[in-house]
């Protein structure tokens, strides 16, 4: 079997991975995504003489930022990641 060259996460993935690697048990968190601003001046190639004024919009961090109510791009981190001890009660 061939092995995966690439993984794919839509954003309810993406948050809940998180969530768990910083492992959050309580509250709703939401996907957060920071942009920069940059700029430079383009053309059709690297030698043409007609370039025009562009913007660069970088990705520059992902993160967590806790919300109040659950959509599209959060999570609720009791559900995804439960913590130990709500575990062993829901087992017991």
């Amino acid at each position: 079997m061939a092995e995966a060259e690439s993984y794919k996460f839509n954003h309810k993935e993406l948050v809940e991975a998180l969530v768990k690697h910083q492992g959050l048990h309580s509250g709703i968190w939401k996907l957060l995504v920071e942009f920069g601003l940059g700029a430079a001046n383009i053309g059709a190639s690297p030698a043409s003489t007609e370039q025009m004024p562009a913007a660069i919009i970088p990705i520059v961090k992902f993160g967590l930022s806790r919300v109040e109510v659950e959509d599209n791009l959060s999570v609720d981190a009791a559900r995804v990641n439960p913590s130990s001890s709500s575990k062993t009660k829901k087992k017991g």
